[in-house]
């Protein structure tokens, strides 16, 4: 039986539709952690504590740059940041400072932004919610895809053209990418239930498709059936799959039949946006406050049994209910995004965005 969805004001359908998606950094499994694990865990979180105490917000300036997400380079110490209004890919320091890194007249709007610093690259969703400067405005969501770019030079490898490869004459949007350790992306499409894989040449082809991946949020008048938000390759060979409804899925790469919910000991909050990695195995994750108009909250959500299950819990909040995603930082903090989503979408002018150090446990 097809559970209730979940419906919002039209109000609200627009600037819902972008917060829903994000790029995300899912958790490693772990199971039958002994007691020294447990201990080594908690030092770990309290010398995380320690740090994110001592960092400071980033206040990044740029005329009308909107990133949705953003990926951490920890050797440069680079944060780069997509903009959804003008299709480029920033290269952000810590002081604030940005330039442009990537530009390719290919890119619409520059959504996942996925470091990949072992193959020396960049991946980005290229989505289109005809707002952009490339927008074609009179046919939105036509514009699906997974570009690859150099990580020193910003220089394209390859853009892939996944509406090519659905061949489902349906609207697509592309909101996150992961890549496995050998070097194979996954992208998922958040209007259709489909996951792509991608080789390290812009090879792409249907991965999953799955009636457990339909999305549930319905935003009336815009879209409907809003879904996969965010995807992580984690050990064990398994891709974790956020739902923007709060849920998560887990599919084992060698049987993707398989996939099946993750049993939370209580849901995201929806929609649910970015997650990102913890050195512990736990996800990091924002669940934006635009529906209730209260702060975006944190999340911990620790997996147990190769992530068939896991325990969530909230570890602090930000004040902007538009946050978006969750990120790396130097020494190991971790940031919350506030990109001016909401400035964007209603026509507005802005001079740039704000990181958030977020606690994480």
């Amino acid at each position: 039986m097809k559970k209730t969805k979940l419906k919002i004001s039209l109000a609200a359908a627009v600037i819902v539709a972008v917060a829903a998606t994000g790029t995300a950094i899912a958790a490693n499994s772990s199971s039958g952690r002994s007691a020294s694990d447990s201990v080594s865990s908690s030092k770990e979180s309290a010398i995380e504590e320690s740090k994110q105490k001592a960092a400071g917000p980033i206040k990044a300036l740029g005329a009308d740059m909107f990133p949705h997400s953003l990926g951490f380079d920890a050797r440069s110490k680079t944060f780069f940041a997509g903009s959804l209004k003008q299709g480029k890919v920033f290269a952000v320091h810590p002081d604030g400072k940005a330039r442009t890194f990537i530009d390719d007249p290919e890119l619409v709007s520059a959504q996942a932004v996925r470091v990949d610093r072992e193959r020396g690259r960049v991946l980005v969703s290229n989505v289109d919610y005809g707002t952009a400067e490339r927008s074609k405005k009179d046919a939105p969501f036509r514009i699906a895809g997974v570009g690859s770019y150099d990580l020193t030079t910003g220089k394209q490898d390859w853009c892939v053209d996944l509406t090519a490869i659905a061949l489902d004459g349906k609207q697509h949007l592309i909101s996150d990418v992961t890549v496995a350790p050998d070097g194979t992306a996954y992208a998922v499409d958040e209007l259709t239930p489909t996951v792509f894989r991608i080789d390290t040449k812009g090879r792409a082809s249907v991965f999953l498709r799955s009636d457990l991946l339909q999305g549930e949020l319905d935003i009336p008048n815009f879209l409907n059936d809003v879904g996969m938000s965010a995807i992580e390759w984690v050990e064990g060979n398994r891709l974790v799959i956020a739902m923007a409804d709060g849920s998560l899925v887990r599919v084992p790469v060698r049987h993707p039949e398989k996939a099946e919910r993750v049993k939370l000991s209580a849901p995201l909050g929806a929609p649910t946006a970015g997650m990102r990695l913890q050195k512990d195995g736990a996800i990091t994750a924002v669940s934006s406050g635009l529906l209730s108009g209260k702060p975006a909250q944190i999340y911990r959500v620790e997996p147990r049994d190769g992530w068939k299950e896991a325990t969530v819990t909230v570890t602090d909040t930000v004040t902007d209910p538009v946050t978006s995603d969750v990120t790396a930082g130097p020494a190991g903090t971790t940031y919350a995004l506030s990109g001016g989503l909401a400035d964007l979408l209603a026509g507005k002018p802005n001079d740039g965005f704000t990181l958030t150090p977020v606690k994480t446990g």
